[in-house]
């Protein structure tokens, strides 16, 4: 397993003791559609977190690989202005999440962020998420996924 989705794992058993069954694929899960085709499952079973700049805030976005997220009705949700959302700096990301984007799981980061939870994920038995790199993933119930993250479940996709 590799160094980076073995920290994920440990973390999510560490802080959560939660054991994440980590699948890792060599051609890679980078976007919602290589994930799907990689693990066999619908796209709108794909769990991406994003990460977003609301104003002077970062969020993290839980999203359906099916959906893309509306930064208007993110920006209402968060009470700013709809100029000052958009996607985080990568940087940033690996900065203050600690992960990289394509690997970033919808927990375990390492700056307390707060997580909005895509609410069409509930409609699937099983999910699955980025476990720290960009070929790795686990499935996990979409329900113990939110309880995890200590995410708020909003509507914010197109």
């Amino acid at each position: 397993m590799h160094q980076r989705a073995r920290q994920f794992a440990d973390a999510a058993c560490e802080r959560h003791d939660f054991e994440v069954t980590v699948e890792e694929f060599p051609e890679g899960t980078k976007t919602a559609a290589d994930a799907a085709a990689a693990v066999g499952c619908e796209v709108g079973q794909i769990a991406s977190s994003l990460i977003f700049r609301a104003g002077e805030d970062l969020v993290v976005v839980v999203t359906s690989g099916a959906n893309r997220v509306s930064e208007a009705r993110l920006a209402a949700r968060l009470g700013v202005d709809a100029a000052d959302v958009g996607m985080a700096d990568p940087g940033e990301i690996r900065d203050v999440v600690g992960w990289s984007i394509g690997g970033v799981p919808p927990f375990c980061h390492e700056t307390d962020l707060p997580v909005l939870f895509d609410e069409t994920l509930s409609e699937h038995d099983t999910v699955w998420a980025a476990a720290g790199t960009p070929e790795a993933v686990f499935p996990i119930d979409p329900a113990e996924l939110r309880r995890l993250a200590d995410a708020e479940a909003a509507t914010i996709a197109d």
